[in-house]
């Protein structure tokens, strides 16, 4: 039987330990059919490291996604090795440490801005410069075009200690509505997973980690399971598959239903 990413050759961005949702995506996608490619910023060694635990060997390549030049020439390194791409998972977020912890009043903008590209305007530019490795849509077959699947941390409400990473998450999930509007037409779509809280590299890097996920265990209407990334990669993989075929423009929360539970 045939998984659900057979034929698929699938982008990988944020892979930096076996904890992280970006891990389990890369793993599932390989079970599921799929040819990964995997980049890394900015300790490649790092995710090559890591990526001896997939089940196949998976080439890593080094990616700035705030480096014009590390985009210019993704192209050609990706169509070297798969040939072309027909989906691309966005797993990337950076705040300096002024712009989280409490700091939100006194944060300098140059924090903000590099919060900003890092987290929300590297979606576009990166979709930009895998746009050309995705196959042309024929409108009169239905075949050709992509999946961009996103990670986000829900925007709709204010965490204690997100500080400005919460309207960088705010930022990313209106760039992933604009692309969707945009690449429709070339029938490209754009999506993002709400995750909970998963205890990776990254959420520990962010004071207050503990006390945030701690409303978890009290609110959430499904058992949350820190340590475990795995639903959350299911939710990318499905959203990277065929079985969302008119699915844009969309968030879908794996979050075990807090975001829909009032105080």
């Amino acid at each position: 039987m045939s998984g659900i990413l057979e034929g698929k050759r699938v982008l990988i961005t944020g892979v930096l330990m076996e904890s992280s949702i970006a891990f389990h995506t890369a793993k599932l996608a390989q079970e599921q059919g799929a040819e990964i490619i995997l980049t890394a910023f900015p300790r490649p060694t790092l995710t090559e490291r890591v990526a001896r635990k997939l089940p196949k060997p998976v080439k890593v390549i080094e990616l700035d996604v705030t480096n014009a030049e590390h985009l210019a020439g993704l192209e050609s390194v990706v169509r070297a090795e798969l040939g072309g791409l027909d989906g691309l998972v966005h797993s990337i977020g950076f705040a300096p440490q002024d712009a989280l912890g409490g700091n939100f009043l006194s944060t300098p903008f140059e924090s903000v801005a590099t919060a900003m590209h890092v987290s929300a305007f590297s979606l576009k530019s990166l979709t930009m410069a895998c746009l050309p490795l995705m196959p042309k849509y024929d409108s009169a077959t239905g075949k050709g075009g992509g999946s961009v699947v996103g990670l986000t941390f829900d925007a709709q409400v204010a965490w204690s200690q997100y500080d400005w990473m919460g309207p960088a998450k705010a930022a990313l999930e209106a760039t992933s509505r604009y692309l969707a509007k945009e690449l429709g037409r070339e029938n490209i779509r754009c999506n993002l997973i709400s995750a909970g809280p998963i205890g990776s590299m990254a959420a520990k890097s962010i004071p207050g980690f503990t006390e945030l996920a701690d409303i978890w265990n009290h609110r959430s209407p499904l058992e949350w399971n820190l340590s475990d990334p795995e639903p959350a990669g299911r939710g990318v993989v499905a959203l990277l598959s065929d079985w969302f075929p008119k699915t844009t423009g969309e968030i879908v929360h794996v979050d075990g239903g807090l975001h829909a539970i009032g105080g």
